[in-house]
């Protein structure tokens, strides 16, 4: 699975040496040279996993979610950890829309509860979690980001 554009460096090669199906949301599959899988909001791998399009950072970008130890969320690089550790979208030079960006942040608090969201594993910035290699208590963080604060934020990179 491709998560954003970042990410299709050498997908060729990678699906010809392991013979893979590759899966990547529809916004970004015209810019691959190759046979994929696309999906549009979200797409089920089994019962306990399935894709999120979180556009933001590219027009593609996608969140892994696994329902799994009272739910778990890869989010590549849509939510980082702050200085404090705690799960922030990071508006930088290459961030494609800002507010699509927040709107799948909202997405997010929307979709999961307490229950069904404990941890967020992010692809990025981690030196921040001190250690830790995830985002505990992932849904009441998320509840506590001022998203309209987060729209008026300036550009870090």
């Amino acid at each position: 699975m491709i998560t954003h554009r970042g990410g299709v460096g050498n997908i060729s090669q990678i699906q010809q040496g392991l013979g893979c199906q590759v899966l990547v949301q529809e916004q970004e599959a015209y810019l691959l040279p190759l046979t994929v899988t696309s999906w549009q909001s979200e797409f089920h791998l089994s019962a306990q996993s399935q894709v999120l399009w979180t556009p933001g950072h590219s027009p593609g970008t996608a969140c892994l979610y696994h329902s799994c130890f009272q739910g778990v969320l890869f989010s590549g690089r849509h939510l980082l950890p702050n200085q404090q550790g705690q799960p922030t979208p990071l508006r930088t030079s290459k961030t494609f829309h800002w507010p699509r960006q927040l709107q799948s942040v909202q997405k997010l608090r929307d979709r999961f509860t307490v229950e069904t969201l404990s941890y967020i594993c992010p692809g990025a910035s981690t030196g921040f979690l001190r250690g830790k290699r995830v985002i505990e208590q992932a849904y009441e963080q998320l509840g506590q980001l001022n998203l309209a604060e987060l729209r008026q934020a300036p550009c870090m990179l």
